[in-house]
């Protein structure tokens, strides 16, 4: 059983963003809002990055940046890793080591579709594991 991003994006259909130009105090409003650790960042419909608690951390509060005064364009990661709903959980989970991020944002025909995070994917993985275990009891008991 290979669990993919369209399969775990059922249960997940809201996705969240601000607009490059809103303050970052507001994207962290929303985000604590919806407990969700990052937003991606839109403008005209457009992906144009996307923000999270590490951005945050490591540039507005080590460099001395006030949330309230600070648009979201300036701490944002502009590089943004896409997936494809037909993408398996091992390839989000290998992305996301290798690139060291937690968010992934999921396109379909050039198409926002929704994003999934590193606690989606653990959780994905948990399960296909518990599947097989539940697999092999059953199989071994028969």
């Amino acid at each position: 059983m290979m669990t993919t991003v369209g399969q775990i994006l059922r249960s997940k259909p809201q996705v969240y963003a601000v607009s490059p130009d809103q303050t970052v105090y507001d994207a962290l409003r929303l985000m604590a809002e919806k407990n969700i650790g990052a937003v991606l960042v839109i403008e005209d419909g457009d992906i144009r990055g996307i923000f999270s608690e590490r951005d945050y951390a490591r540039r507005g509060i080590l460099r001395g940046h006030h949330s309230r005064e600070t648009a979201v364009r300036e701490m944002m990661t502009p590089e943004v890793i896409f997936v494809e709903p037909g993408d398996t959980v091992e390839t989000c989970m290998a992305l996301m080591t290798e690139k060291r991020i937690r968010h992934l944002p999921v396109v379909s025909s050039g198409r926002l579709v929704g994003v999934v995070s590193i606690g989606d994917i653990v959780r994905a993985v948990v399960d296909e594991q518990q599947f097989t275990i539940q697999s092999l009891v059953r199989y071994v008991a028969s």
